[in-house]
């Protein structure tokens, strides 16, 4: 990496925490130390809309984030009174619930699973739109921002499946996607979640990233790896000024082609409609942490499923207890847990050869107890947005949720 480039990105990266430090932002809206809940969530805005119905429902995590989910509880004809099995539905990582619901709804998986009889939750993780929000802190408070994505795996996917099983008395089918695999994959492989679990569905799973492709994304892993003591832990807004100039830094690196954005960063998607596209970058992304940008980088750069590594062997002692941050072990994995798994040989942030790795954690697993799909044109983005996921994959997605008894 050329000195004055590198100079620049630490620029940018200094003026995102500069920016959730010192600028104030957020301060709108704050009753008593809380925020205010969104008037206009998801429900009204996506599910309602298209004669279901939706409740909007906000979960607390045991370190004080609130969570909004949203609970579609039947399908578009009714039949709520029957009891229905709950499929918990968690999104990827600088995205939301919403991104589940971007096509007409026949083609949308939250909502086909709720016309197949499903009770449909769909999660938001902290640091997103509508779970921008905390008990004692608030989003421009660096505090608010001090976390990774093994806290998604310790506090927040506990918190949303806790209360799905109060709520139903029964354990969850669930869908992740994209950074939805990696937290849960970690959570199985650390006994959590198992004991209010029925089955796992993994789209575009994410576990291994030493593989992963996309120039841009290999740039942006690089520099914020190398950069990440020199920054607090703040916000990273890709919708703020800082961040895209900081795009566009990585822009200007041989290679790396940004003319189509979303095809730089997840693949060459086969299968996505123009108009979806165009509602997705209204919606997308969200905010998440700096930190957790930084956890992410350095999986890519370890090629390992490992704790949030301070830099610092003395700091991960404190925190671990260890020099080293410790391994996710996905041998741990309970080999009876029912997994489906579902992969595109486009796909430049699940690449096909880290998938494999993924799969040969797995090699011990029960073989009847393991489903795997691949398909050779899909990209990351066609997973939850393409037109043709209802019958390439949502379809054997019931059909396996189906199988289970």
């Amino acid at each position: 990496m050329a000195l004055h480039a590198f100079c620049v990105l630490v620029n940018m990266i200094m003026a995102i925490a500069h920016q959730a430090y010192g600028s104030g932002r957020g301060s709108v809206g704050l009753v008593s130390g809380f925020i205010d809940p969104p008037t206009v969530g998801i429900c009204s805005t996506s599910v309602i809309i298209h004669g279901y119905k939706c409740q909007e429902i906000d979960v607390k995590t045991q370190d004080g984030f609130i969570l909004n989910m949203q609970r579609i509880p039947e399908g578009r004809a009714g039949g709520g009174d029957t009891k229905r099995q709950p499929v918990l539905i968690q999104h990827g990582v600088l995205v939301d619930g919403m991104t589940w619901l971007l096509n007409p709804p026949e083609q949308n998986l939250p909502l086909i699973l709720a016309d197949k009889g499903f009770d449909v939750w769909i999660a938001n993780a902290r640091g997103t739109r509508y779970s921008c929000r905390h008990t004692s802190l608030q989003p421009y408070e660096p505090g608010f921002w001090n976390w990774s994505w093994d806290e998604l795996v310790v506090f927040d996917l506990p918190a949303v499946f806790d209360y799905v099983y109060s709520q139903t008395g029964q354990k969850a089918h669930y869908v992740g996607h994209s950074l939805g695999t990696l937290i849960a994959l970690a959570s199985f492989s650390e006994g959590l979640l198992v004991d209010k679990l029925k089955s796992a569905v993994l789209l575009s799973p994410i576990a291994y990233l030493g593989h992963m492709n996309s120039a841009l994304d290999v740039a942006a892993a690089k520099a914020f790896v190398e950069i990440t003591t020199l920054f607090g832990m703040a916000e990273f807004n890709p919708k703020g000024e800082p961040v895209t100039n900081f795009l566009r830094a990585l822009c200007d690196y041989p290679g790396v082609d940004c003319y189509d954005l979303l095809t730089s960063i997840s693949g060459k998607n086969c299968c996505l409609n123009a108009s979806t596209v165009d509602l997705f970058l209204k919606n997308e992304p969200q905010s998440t942490s700096t930190k957790n940008m930084v956890h992410l980088a350095q999986t890519v750069r370890d090629g390992v499923l490992a704790k949030y590594n301070y830099g610092n062997p003395d700091f991960n002692m404190m925190h671990y207890g260890e020099a080293k941050p410790p391994i996710y072990n996905l041998s741990n994995i309970p080999h009876d847990l029912p997994i489906f798994i579902s992969y595109g040989g486009q796909d430049a942030l699940s690449d096909v050869r880290d998938v494999e790795l993924l799969l040969d954690s797995l090699k011990f697993h029960d073989v009847d107890k393991l489903t795997i799909q691949y398909i050779k044109d899909y990209a990351h983005a066609d997973f939850i947005m393409g037109v043709n996921a209802k019958d390439i994959v949502y379809n054997q997605v019931v059909s396996f949720f189906n199988h289970q008894h």
